[in-house]
């Protein structure tokens, strides 16, 4: 089997800079890409779509690639408004609360990092909860 792209080290070095001072977080491989979780629960997983692969990242994204896309968690009003926001936004089918982003030149890592804390926010205990300094 072919081997599969990776993400770019400078956008994983971004996403860990976001993720590291959270409390109790842990990074891990995915069956592809890498996801970061607290306590089991993925609040955050960034592949590589290459080629159609993975088919259902391609699907959701609307794209064979080459594409690198971020998934996380949202709620309420964000929720509605990022899945009807349109590119970069896009919006997966395997979970209610997913929301997922192509990452790109243009991407926005301000809001990056506020939607990625409040996926972990939306998952973590609140006593860790209580301990993340999040954005305005």
């Amino acid at each position: 089997m072919a081997k599969r792209p990776t993400v770019p080290s400078a956008i994983m070095r971004e996403l860990r800079a976001i993720t590291r001072d959270l409390p109790e977080v842990a990074e891990e491989p995915a069956w592809v890409g890498t996801r970061w979780v607290i306590r089991k629960k993925n609040f955050a997983h960034v592949l590589n779509i290459a080629d159609g692969w993975p088919p259902a990242y391609a699907k959701a994204a609307g794209t064979d690639g080459p594409a690198i896309v971020l998934t996380f968690r949202s709620s309420g009003a964000e929720l509605n408004a990022l899945a009807n926001a349109g590119h970069p936004f896009f919006r997966p089918v395997w979970f209610d609360d997913i929301i997922g982003v192509v990452i790109d030149t243009e991407t926005d890592w301000s809001e990056i990092r506020e939607l990625v804390i409040e996926s972990y926010c939306a998952l973590a205990p609140k006593k860790l909860v209580a301990l993340v300094a999040r954005p305005a």
